[in-house]
Formats: C-alpha cells, structure tokens, sequence
C-alpha cells in the first residue's frame, strides 16, 4: 500500500474543453499550452490528448523535446524563444517553431545556419511590458525577419499577448487591441487571444488562439465567480484520512499551535501538505472533502499532512477518501483562500504525487 495522495488526470475533461475553445472561435487555429508539464497535468499525455490541436506552446527547447522523444510530431512553439544563440542548433534539429521578441534574438537569427528554414512568430509589446519588440520596433525588425524568411525558407507570424484579459471589462484590454490592429499585418496570421479573451472577447480571436488555463478546466477570469459554464475539472487531487483524533477543549492541533480546539472534537489527519503542492499558507476554515461533505482545514499545513475538523462528520475513518480540489471542490475555492491562483496550485503539485490518467492514453 503505497501514500494514499493521487492527482487523477480526466483526458474526456481535457478533451471536452478543448471543444470549447473551437466552439468559442470557429474561425481559429488552436495553439495549445503545455509549459510547466501542462499546468502540472503532464506535457505528454496532455498533447496525446490533444491531438487535434494545431500545435503546442512550451517554455523551453528543455519542454519541447521531451515532446518530441515521446513521439509528439505536432508543431511546437517556443514562447520565450531561445536563451542563447547555442540553443538554435536544438531548435532545427527537433524542428521547433519560437517567438521572437527581441533585437538580440533577430540577431542570432542572422548569424545562424544559414541552411536552416525559420519557422518564427514576432512578438510585439503592445502594453503587457514584459517581452516583445515595441511597436517602434516592428516595421524594421519584420523586414529583417522577412528577408531571412526569404532566403532561408519557413514562416512568419504575429503575436502579441494581453495584461488585464482576466478582467474583461479592464480599459487595457481595449487599448492593447487598438495598438494590435495598427501594426501592419498584411501577408501575416495572428494570435492575440488567451484563455480569458478566448471565452469574452471574440474580436480578439485572429489565425490563432492561445487557451492555457482553460483545457484544464479552471476559470481565466478574477474572480472566478465568472466562471465559464461548462469547463470540466481535469486534475483531482485527492488522499484519504490516515488518522482521527479525538482532541479535548483548549487543546492546540499542528505546529505553533496556532489554530485551538474550541470544544472537544475529532481531528482528521489527511495524507497531503506543502511537499504534495498543498499550499502551506491555505488559511483555516479552507474547505476539504471528506466523504463528499465540506469539512474546514485547522492548524498549519506541514509537508507531508494537514488536519481538518470533523464535527460535521464524526463519524469519519482512517481510509476515507479526501478530495482537495477537482469537480466537486474547484481549485479556485481554495486559490481563494490561500490568496494565491488556480494556475500555481496546478503547476506546484509535486513531482513524488503519481498522476493517474483516466478516460484515455496517460
């Protein structure tokens, strides 16, 4: 019998939210977002999955060919692009796709093999101020790309990526829009909308989108009160109880002792902590399922366990099931508690919690 925690992985959950993003832009190709290990769901099974994705979006040449070693053969983007001119080699040797948004990646571009067709989406800075050439920028940095294009072979497209999207009615949106459609796009695809301005704004939605968050079933949008109806829950990240105890008044439970029982109680001790990605700093009162019921979180989150007050159900057992998030407790009910998002709770479930893949290839 091996620790009881599991993080089980629908791929019909996965697969059904990808058929929402089709729904929400018809129009479109589909860049699927698999960085981090697919939000921690696994970069894998997630693009075999998704094979009806038009391509994937990773974060490193690291990501990509780990996809590429199991067999992925989809075209893969590079959305910081490369680090170093180095890293170039690994791009044409895996047949890899990057973003552009810089003058010193252009630069290693022409120093490149000039044998090798560049296959390149350029970024442009229209208001994130993070990464991207400025608007400035973009006539000369297009006709440098153009001309290598030319001679080289391969493709261009546009990209640009939205600040405020998760709140739709944010003016930033608007004006990111605006400067978008100012720069000359002639003769190039676009891509401007993520998961959030996928499902609220469709004048957003050019060639291409970008949903991340979504396939994974958790809201885009802050808060998550305006949740999409219909996205499915693809992570369940359960454990069992592995103890009860039956602590007096006054008693302190966990380290610091920083939560006290208000009355004599039974304390459930749950297989899972920090060291699972349980956030530690997940305050008192955050809900946990027990057998289906809602049962509050008391005392300090440690490593390995945490403990939840079973007055609500004192009949509970060592071996009774515990849901911490999926689709009965969203993962946005407890992002909200320990003030933080879905997005790094998904990404910080560890790597010793075994991924269990139902309905599909895992």
């Amino acid at each position: 019998m091996t620790r009881p925690i599991r993080a089980r992985i629908d791929l019909q959950a996965l697969q059904h939210n990808f058929r929402l993003v089709r729904e929400a832009a018809p129009g479109a190709r589909v860049l699927a977002v698999v960085k981090a290990n697919a939000y921690g769901h696994g970069a894998v099974a997630v693009a075999r999955a998704l094979r009806a994705a038009d391509a994937f979006a990773l974060a490193s040449v690291e990501e990509a060919v780990q996809l590429r070693e199991a067999g992925i053969t989809a075209p893969l983007v590079l959305l910081e692009g490369v680090f170093g001119v180095e890293e170039l080699r690994a791009v044409a040797a895996h047949d890899l796709q990057m973003v552009v948004h810089s003058l010193e990646q252009l630069d290693w571009l022409e120093q490149s093999d000039p044998a090798t067709p560049l296959h390149l989406w350029l970024k442009v800075d229209t208001g994130m101020h993070r990464l991207g050439v400025t608007t400035r920028q973009y006539h000369e940095v297009r006709r440098r790309l153009s001309r290598l294009i030319a001679a080289r072979g391969g493709s261009l497209r546009l990209m640009s990526h939205l600040a405020c999207a998760d709140a739709p009615r944010h003016p930033a949106n608007d004006s990111q829009l605006a400067a978008f459609l100012t720069l000359d796009a002639v003769g190039l695809e676009r891509s401007l909308a993520n998961s959030a301005a996928l499902l609220s704004r469709p004048d957003m939605c050019f060639d291409w989108v970008r949903p991340g968050i979504m396939l994974y079933g958790a809201s885009p949008f802050d808060p998550a009160a305006e949740r999409r109806p219909g996205l499915r829950a693809v992570m369940r990240l359960e454990s069992r109880l592995i103890a009860v105890r039956a602590c007096r008044k006054g008693e302190g439970v966990g380290y610091g002792h920083t939560w006290t029982c208000p009355s004599d109680l039974p304390v459930g001790v749950v297989a899972a902590g920090y060291g699972d990605g349980y956030p530690r700093h997940a305050a008192p009162g955050t809900p946990v399922l027990v057998n289906g019921t809602a049962v509050p979180l008391i005392g300090r989150v440690s490593m390995d366990m945490l403990c939840v007050d079973l007055r609500a159900l004192p009949e509970a057992r060592a071996g009774d099931p515990v849901e911490l998030w999926g689709a009965c407790l969203p993962v946005e009910a407890l992002a909200a508690r320990a003030a933080t998002l879905s997005y790094e709770l998904l990404c910080n479930v560890s790597a010793r919690v075994p991924r269990e893949y139902l309905n599909g290839e895992g």
